[in-house]
């Protein structure tokens, strides 16, 4: 594997697991009653995962572009790592949005 892969793949590892944490972190913000810190903490983690998307499109793009890519054990983590922060970030604001509502009652 190359330098540039195993930048992009460190890059989807890095940014997805910071995403991750902090949608975690904006649900607790919330469960707080602290919807400026949640609203934040969420935006934060959608920066991230631009940043992954980022790597990501640099590695699709040699795919694309017939420069094809051992796939190892790291690259498919890598993956599975942005997936899941995806997942947990749509899912956070699903969780704050609830907490919000219930604050207003």
């Amino acid at each position: 594997m190359d330098e540039q892969n195993l930048e992009a793949i460190m890059g989807l590892i890095m940014y997805g697991g910071n995403a991750k944490s902090d949608a975690m972190e904006a649900i607790a913000a919330a469960k707080e009653g602290n919807f400026e810190l949640a609203d934040q903490k969420i935006a934060d983690a959608e920066a991230s995962l631009v940043e992954a998307h980022h790597s990501q499109t640099g590695l699709l793009t040699q795919e694309a572009q017939g420069n094809h890519m051992t796939v190892t054990l790291l690259t498919v983590h890598s993956q599975d790592h942005l997936m899941t922060s995806i997942a947990f970030t749509d899912l956070a604001k699903e969780i704050i949005d609830i907490y919000r509502r219930m604050s207003n009652e």
